[in-house]
């Protein structure tokens, strides 16, 4: 059975501007390897320290902690510049819609704006943590980007232009924070897990865990593998958009996070940065086939929104 490879990322992480056309061809042919094969990858020495995923945690943790009233006015859809910024209460989203609500919250960054209401009850700097992570995953994003478009023999800036905005309420990249409570004998709705079976909507994914076990990535034979925290890494993944617009060369794998045993009352956390291409950015297959027909970015965030959120 196949695991996850994990690739050393060391030549090219954060804070380093030149790297050397043979280390560049080594990443490009491990980044190849990975997403044709399984559609994810381990990648250790990104430059984001692991005190860094611990401090975005346990800010976070203490929003999570807080009474719901204090957390409703932070809800997703209160903030008429972004529909998808904001608090999102457990078993509102179904990632898999034919299952039971997922038994998640999250805190969506999904706008960097300065002048809306951000969660301020003892947590004075959940705005800026927040959006510090933010903007160091968009950095690392953009370097696999360039990694993955030469891996493919295409220009190096071909998928970086059409996420030029990231960052801004003209693309759709959110940050996720999520938190798995306890799961409590007796309250679990039949089919219900902590994540629904789903495939990611836009480009790529970048995943930050804690030790916690849970998370299941299905393979090309159709196993389900675990993908375990790995101290140090960051675990990335193709997504849709970015299956489409490579013509099916790079696979868009289905993942889940599963209960866990009867009797564990430990809790889950992640830290999910969703990069999304540009809202008006059209995707086409780029190697120039109609394998797919042109799709508007921001069209199917929409759609697959719709699906998790249910239909109104």
């Amino acid at each position: 059975m196949a695991c996850i490879p994990v690739v050393d990322f060391d030549v090219y992480k954060l804070g380093i501007s030149n790297v050397s056309d043979q280390d560049l061809q080594e990443l490009c042919k491990d980044f190849y390897k990975a997403f044709t094969e399984i559609g994810f990858v381990y990648l250790k020495n990104t430059g984001i320290d692991p005190k860094e995923v611990s401090d975005v945690m346990d800010n976070s943790k203490k929003f999570f902690l807080l009474p719901e009233e204090q957390k409703r006015p932070s809800s997703r859809g209160s903030y008429t510049n972004n529909g998808n910024h904001g608090w999102v209460s457990s078993e509102t989203e179904s990632l898999n819609p034919r299952r039971p609500g997922d038994l998640k919250e999250a805190f969506n960054t999904a706008s960097l704006c300065t002048d809306i209401k951000w969660p301020s009850d003892d947590l004075s700097d959940f705005r800026d943590i927040q959006v510090g992570f933010f903007l160091r995953c968009k950095e690392l994003s953009l370097r696999v980007l360039r990694v993955m478009a030469l891996s493919l023999g295409l220009d190096s800036e071909v998928f970086l232009k059409a996420h030029s905005h990231i960052g801004s309420d003209e693309n759709g990249s959110t940050l996720r924070t999520l938190y798995y409570s306890p799961v409590k004998a007796g309250s679990v709705k039949e089919g219900q897990l902590r994540c629904g079976e789903h495939s990611d909507y836009g480009s790529i994914t970048l995943v930050f865990q804690n030790p916690e076990a849970g998370l299941q990535v299905l393979n090309r034979k159709q196993e389900f593998i675990s993908a375990p925290s790995i101290p140090g890494t960051v675990l990335v993944n193709i997504a849709d958009l970015m299956q489409r617009w490579t013509s099916d060369v790079f696979v868009s794998a289905v993942h889940r996070v599963l209960l866990p045993p009867t009797g564990d009352l430990s809790t889950r956390q992640s830290l999910v940065f969703f990069v999304q291409p540009d809202d008006d950015a059209m995707i086409t297959c780029c190697d120039g086939s109609d394998k797919y027909p042109p799709v508007k970015s921001v069209d199917y965030l929409l759609e697959r929104f719709e699906d998790s959120y249910g239909r109104k």
